[in-house]
Parts: C-alpha cells; structure tokens; sequence
C-alpha cells in the first residue's frame, strides 16, 4: 500500500500536481527500504529538476527526511555551517569547526562525500574516521563541542538523502528542491539553531549574482519555516579556495594554517568571515567584530588544540601534523608557455583534471596551484603540480591540462585593434 502510494505521488508529481507530505513520506521511507524501483526515484528526482516547488513543499520534504533518521538537539547555542559547493579547494569547514567549537558553541559539523571533486567528509578522513554510530556522533560533540562527521552512514541522519545522491551523480543533475532539502534536512536532524551558508557566485549552481540571490531568499524562507535563524553569505567562488585540491593536500594545508602558517590568504580570510559570522548571529560578537574573534582563536592556537581533541574523539591519531601527511608517489608540473600575468582560472577545468588524477578515489592525487588570478609568470614557470599514485592517471590528468588549460596566461596587451588600415582606406 505504502509503495503504491509513493508509486501515485511520483506520477503526481510529474504531472504537476500538489503533493502532500504523506507522500513524500511513502517515497522516502519506500526509497530507504528499497522497495520502491530505481526508474522511479530516477523520475522522482528529474520532476524535481523540472519543477519549481513551493516553500511548503520544500518544508514538507525537509521534515520527511528528517523524520526518516536519527534525531537529536544539542541546545540553544547549536550552529552549523554549510557551502553549497562548486568551488575547488573549499575547506574552510577544517578551520571554522574547530574555531566555533573552542568559543564555546555547539557545532556538530555535518559534511557531504564528493559531489564534484572532493567533499569535506573526505578531507577530515584523511584525518580520523568520518562514519560514526549516531550515539558516538552525540558523544562527540559533548566532549568537544564539535565534530566532522559523515551523517548517511553508520549515523542515519536524513539517511534517504544518499540514495538520492548516488542517482544525482549518474544523472549529472542537482535538483534545487532536493539540494535545500538534503542540507537543512541534516541540519535541523541535529537541532541546528542557527546556520551560515557560504553561497558561491561564479559557479554552476550561482553563475550571477541575481542566481545567488534568488537562492539565498529560498533558503532563507525555508529556515524561517524550520526555525533556523541563517545568514547567508554570498561568496566568491570564481577560483579555488586556497591552492589544494585533493583529500590529502587539502588536509595537509589546513592544518599548516591551524598550526600558524599565515597563508593561503582565502582560506584564512573566508574561514574567520563565515565563523565571523556565526559568532554575531549568537551574540557572542557584535555586528563587525565576529571576524576578530575568530582570527584571534585560530592565531591563539586554540582552534588547533580543538581540532586535536576532535580528532581525538572521532578516532584518529591527535598527534598528527601537517608533515606527517603523505603526497602520492608521482608527480608532474603544468608549465607556463609565455610571460605574463593569470587572468582567468578554470574551476570545472581544475576539477576534470584532478579528476583524471584519480581524485576523490586516491586520496593522496590532486593538484597545488601555484599562480592564481593577478599573478606575473615566466615562461617555464609552473602554473601548477599534478599528484597520483598511478602513471597511467598522471599522464592523462597532464594531458587534459593542456588541452583544457585552466589556468590562463597573458601579457599585459591582450590583444590588438589597428586603425591604420580603416583610416587609409576612408582617405581613398
């Protein structure tokens, strides 16, 4: 009965139709113990590419994978922060979970596997084990106050949501409904009371600011329904955060930052500003000073210490350091064939060949970008390193980068428009 329910309210929905919350409930909890065909939730989720629901609708499916998991509140002063992903090298998560979480606030951290290169739950595995019993997951964060955890597995939060992704994944498709569903469905599982969203422009899911907008309010009306108060945070997304890609590199260079190093200068920046932020929607900072006070606990040591007992507690090894991280066996430089200056960086182009390294499956493979937007090269130079542990992946990932080139070099004249010619032929 159940399954022809859910059956019914795909047609429906196809159709057009309003569906109701029982509905969504029938496809969940069918999609979850696998009784409901895969062409369904194919058709499921392309309806929901196609067609724009409703702020209720949207409610209404949030709670319904809320409710098809564990749930849990942690209290008044619980925070999260999220990214809508689409930037290369984004993660800032490893600096602002354990920034927030040595102020005091409650930060249970819930973080997406790979959907284009490489998701935060990979980064922090790099780390310490990400999949945790829900009961440790709580456990966690009441000795921290923090965590990094990968909520659709062994934790059954909003467990519907990694069916769905793996369907996603194949179809190429990110449906707007499912995507604000699937990250506030997590959030308000855990009891998430206040939230920052870092929203990219310049990517695919926001290529205009009025795109970032449009989202932003959406989110926003969601949150109000939720009782979630959030601030969205419209961010630049039109170069890598930082100069990693890859789990591992990317872990390496967070760490540097929590144990002193004073760049890259976006991850630093973009990590104090989001946590910045929570801190002035709790209170704990007045308007314009939020910033200041996570700067000062990153610089403190602080947030470094907390991230050890994090790691610590989810299982991993406290004592771990930048160094100890290792690098794949081969690696390769891409080189610049002309003086000049950077004026573009490719995301998607930076994410095929990380691709073509072997990223995220080879947790060692990725790239380190060495020239960004504005900065001079020489001929020879290196723009960036490819990293894998297989030849085969290296020299194809080195392959794509120079048919692909994302990273482009010219001179300070790029181009020439002559008017002698037009002028002597207007004198004949």
């Amino acid at each position: 009965m159940v399954t022809e329910f859910a059956k019914m309210t795909i047609k429906r929905l196809l159709r057009g139709e309003k569906i109701t919350k029982d509905g969504l409930r029938a496809v969940l909890k069918t999609a979850i113990e696998e009784k409901l065909p895969v062409e369904h939730l194919t058709a499921f989720i392309v309806a929901l590419n196609y067609r724009h629901l409703n702020i209720e609708e949207i409610v209404d499916l949030t709670e319904a994978m809320v409710e098809t998991g564990n749930t849990y509140d942690f209290g008044p002063l619980t925070v999260d922060k999220h990214s809508i992903g689409g930037v290369p090298g984004n993660k800032v998560s490893l600096l602002i979970v354990p920034i927030v979480a040595a102020s005091g606030l409650k930060i249970p951290k819930t973080s997406s596997r790979s959907i284009t290169t490489v998701g935060t739950a990979e980064r922090m595995e790099v780390l310490c084990p990400v999949d945790l019993e829900f009961e440790e997951v709580i456990e966690v964060v009441n000795k921290t106050n923090g965590c990094l955890i990968w909520p659709s597995g062994k934790a059954k939060i909003a467990p519907a949501d990694e069916i769905f992704i793996e369907i996603e994944h194949k179809l190429e498709i990110n449906p707007i409904p499912l995507m604000i569903a699937s990250i506030l469905a997590k959030k308000h599982a855990l009891g998430v009371k206040y939230m920052v969203l870092d929203l990219p422009v310049f990517t695919h899911k926001a290529r205009r600011f009025s795109d970032a907008q449009r989202l932003a309010n959406l989110f926003i009306n969601v949150c109000n329904k939720l009782g979630i108060r959030l601030e969205v945070a419209i961010t630049y997304g039109g170069q890598p955060v930082g100069h990693a890609i890859g789990p591992v590199l990317e872990a390496k260079e967070a760490l540097r930052v929590l144990e002193g190093a004073d760049s890259p200068k976006s991850l630093i920046e973009k990590s104090v500003e989001l946590a910045g932020v929570l801190f002035e929607i709790t209170g704990k900072a007045s308007y314009g000073q939020g910033r200041e006070i996570a700067l000062e606990i990153l610089k403190s040591g602080k947030a470094l210490k907390k991230m050890k007992e994090i790691i610590e507690a989810q299982g991993g090894n406290p004592r771990v350091n930048s160094e100890d991280l290792p690098e794949a066996k081969y690696k390769v430089d891409l080189v610049s064939d002309a003086d000049g200056y950077v004026v573009r960086v490719n995301n998607e182009a930076l994410m095929e060949v990380a691709r073509a390294a072997g990223v995220p499956q080879d947790y060692e493979a990725g790239l380190i970008i060495h020239k960004k937007v504005g900065k001079y090269v020489r001929k020879g130079e290196p723009l960036l390193t490819i990293y894998s542990n297989n030849e085969a992946r290296l020299d194809r990932a080195l392959s794509r980068a120079r048919e692909l080139r994302p990273i482009i070099v010219e001179g300070m004249v790029i181009s020439r428009i002559s008017g002698i010619r037009e002028q002597k032929e207007m004198s004949e």
